[in-house]
């Protein structure tokens, strides 16, 4: 059996710490790896710390298996995992994070399974949050829960963006070139077999996670917008709803002033439905917004990501430096 590469796309953050510690870990499940050979791609989101530092000396140390991308400025994850993905040369390609939160000791299984039992992906789902504040874990499934119900597309609780696929799903998941982009609905968008491998949620192995439930509430938001136009129907239904209320209670004022010749009351209750229908308004203008700014921001066809340095304008240095 001929020799495979298998790519790992790892988007790091200020992860200074987690970096040596993820690739030891990896290196000691390789062997592991039947006739596989590894590439490790790392992409520096604009980190503020000695991250890029870090890679630059594990490229030194390891030339012809670890390459890094280093952008401009932060770009988010989402831009550093289609970075990774355009810039992955392997047979097969893993997304995994670099704080050890994905289990290295999974690969040779999900390998296996793409090998033996042909399925194009092999993902990974947590079976627990334990370790996670309660608020989180709630917010979580809840946002799980409403996915399903609202989109098209399935989105399974508890799954990573953890996950080994074959070279065509890459190739088709790099065809969906929108800048608003929620991985995990692209995965399942495109199709493709997927079978799930579970696990207990495991801690960072060193470091501090950026992300807090104010930014994953907003990444939820823009998951929303991306997969599903159920928020526009609500935004028509609520309009609709505020005019057949508004009639209703105009109806109700002729009746009362007509037959009881009782006059509409003072201007406390017409400031309230003032208030109310305006509310209304602004809340279905900000949901058509919503959808209007991520379209405005497709249509500027700005890059996902912007490279400002990579593993082979260190190479090319160092080739110049043995020329002169």
């Amino acid at each position: 059996m001929e020799m495979e590469k298998l790519s790992l796309v790892i988007p790091c953050y200020n992860e200074e710490q987690t970096i040596p510690l993820f690739f030891d870990a990896v290196e000691k499940i390789q062997s592991l790896l039947e006739n596989t050979t590894i590439e490790y791609i790392f992409v520096n989101d604009g980190s503020k710390d000695h991250t890029l530092t870090i890679l630059r000396e594990m490229v030194q140390q390891h030339p012809t298996t670890i390459r890094y991308l280093s952008f401009s400025r932060n770009f988010g994850k989402e831009a550093a995992l289609y970075a990774g993905l355009e810039h992955a040369t392997g047979d097969y390609v893993a997304v995994m994070d670099v704080d050890l939160q994905d289990p290295p000791e999974l690969l040779p299984q999900m390998l296996r399974l793409i090998r033996e039992e042909a399925y194009d992906c092999v993902g990974t789902r947590r079976v627990s949050r334990k370790g996670e504040p309660p608020l989180r874990s709630f917010l979580a499934k809840e946002f799980y829960r409403i996915m399903n119900r609202i989109s098209a597309v399935e989105f399974v609780d508890g799954a990573r963006d953890y996950r080994l696929m074959t070279r065509q799903m890459v190739e088709a998941i790099l065809s969906m070139t929108e800048v608003n982009r929620f991985s995990k609905g692209i995965f399942s968008w495109v199709g493709f077999d997927t079978k799930y491998l579970e696990f207990e949620n495991k801690e960072r192995s060193a470091g501090k996670s950026t992300w807090s439930i104010w930014t994953l509430f907003k990444y939820s938001l823009d998951a929303i917008v991306d997969f599903s136009d159920i928020p526009l129907a609500i935004a028509s239904f609520v309009g609709l709803f505020s005019f057949v209320a508004a009639v209703f209670f105009m109806i109700v004022i002729v009746i009362r002033t007509v037959l009881f010749d009782d006059p509409t009351a003072g201007w406390p209750s017409l400031v309230t439905i003032i208030l109310a229908i305006g509310g209304l308004q602004l809340f279905c203008l900000g949901i058509v917004g919503k959808y209007l700014g991520k379209t405005y921001l497709e249509t500027k066809k700005r890059p996902i990501y912007i490279l400002k340095e990579t593993d082979n304008n260190q190479k090319n240095e160092k080739k110049q430096k043995k020329v002169l």
